[in-house]
């Protein structure tokens, strides 16, 4: 076994301390190992240059369109809450991959944006005639994808990726991914989604699917310590709204998403992570309802919900939309970080919802509770 395997490394810091040892892990740690092995007893590449490395999207280095097809490998497909350190085993395994076996780090939403800008480029000649073409690029130049943030939001995106894959995994590359969701809940109710239930059995044949849902959350500090109530409104409760959010991302630059609910499209402008941010004025000045806020709970693990005022007679139609979401995220168990400008029992005052609003008032405090933040 190499030093430099994710096993060691995961014992390395486990003893130095760096890491906490945690039965999780080790079990993710183990079948990556597993991975690890088996590609590195079946380099198929010669040596990259550095900017043959760096280079990105669906490109074909010269000399490589013609490579004998690789052994089948399975991948690994890692999920399981928050804060489970998914992000960070799997980075142990691809720094862990020698230089024989080229492989690609890579967010899959800005994987999807590539394959849009690709297909863009070809258009009219048909996307089943385009996908095979792209997986053969991709092939030509890794033998492991390692995905960050695997999700499926978008009805172009699930039509797309059965087929996709299918040339992709034909081509011998080898799949790590990590995601929030179980391959059964990707794409839940989301449209014609019976057309994409042979990608995820094709998933699931693929990679070995390994749950990390263990008791430590370890992003459940950031909100202990940093609090996911911020009032009243201005300078000091954005900074810490931005601060919560860099530190549940993990810094990652948010990219805008967007959702599809029963036909239309809901434009999610900044997430990340599993994180999605959103404005007051985005949520409940707008024209939605509850199916809207149960497709952003089911996308999302945690909502942020910035810049709630003050509300009364003349802004009915918002606190009722204030008081449907609320109630869908906690339904949901979606953990909700607030910016308002006013503790939650002095948001409203009012005479036509003053009964029920007593319910947000006490769903928002509960919200704050680390028992309601452990489910």
């Amino acid at each position: 076994m190499k030093t430099n395997s994710p096993l060691t490394r995961y014992r390395q810091q486990c003893e130095s301390g760096v890491l906490t040892p945690d039965p999780d892990q080790a079990r993710a740690v183990a079948a990556l190992e597993r991975v690890y092995t088996a590609l590195a007893a079946h380099p198929v590449f010669p040596l990259q240059s550095f900017m043959q490395r760096l280079a990105g999207g669906f490109i074909v280095p010269r000399g490589r369109g013609n490579r004998e097809k690789p052994p089948e490998i399975k991948g690994l497909y890692l999920y399981g809450g928050v804060g489970r350190g998914k992000s960070m085993v799997m980075d142990l395994f691809f720094d862990s991959l020698p230089e024989t076996v080229p492989a690609r780090r890579v967010h899959f939403h800005e994987f999807l944006i590539e394959l849009h800008e690709g297909l863009h480029k070809r258009r009219g000649e048909g996307v089943d005639a385009i996908l095979p073409d792209f997986a053969k690029d991709i092939a030509a130049r890794v033998r492991v994808l390692c995905f960050d943030e695997f999700h499926v939001t978008d009805v172009a995106d699930a039509m797309i990726l059965g087929r996709l894959f299918t040339a992709l995994f034909a081509q011998g590359v080898v799949v790590v991914a990590t995601s929030n969701w179980p391959p059964d809940r990707l794409y839940e109710g989301g449209l014609q989604r019976e057309l994409f239930l042979p990608f995820i059995a094709l998933l699931k044949e693929k990679t070995e699917v390994i749950c990390m849902d263990g008791p430590r959350d370890y992003r459940l500090q950031t909100l202990q310590e940093d609090g996911v109530y911020f009032w009243p409104l201005g300078r000091p409760a954005r900074q810490k709204a931005d601060k919560t959010f860099a530190d549940l991302t993990e810094n990652t630059k948010p990219y805008k998403e967007t959702l599809s609910v029963r036909g239309r499209n809901l434009t999610v402008r900044r997430s990340a992570k599993g994180v999605a941010r959103f404005s007051f004025a985005e949520l409940c000045e707008r024209p939605m309802g509850a199916e809207d806020y149960l497709h952003i709970a089911q996308s999302y693990h945690t909502v942020f919900l910035e810049g709630i005022p003050k509300l009364g007679y003349d802004r009915r139609n918002e606190t009722k939309r204030l008081m449907t979401l609320i109630d869908v995220l906690y339904e949901k168990g979606t953990k909700l970080v607030v910016t308002a400008a006013a503790p939650p029992g002095k948001l409203y005052v009012g005479p036509d919802y003053a009964f029920e609003f007593q319910r947000t008032v006490s769903r928002l405090t509960e919200m704050q509770s680390v028992d309601y933040m452990k489910t």
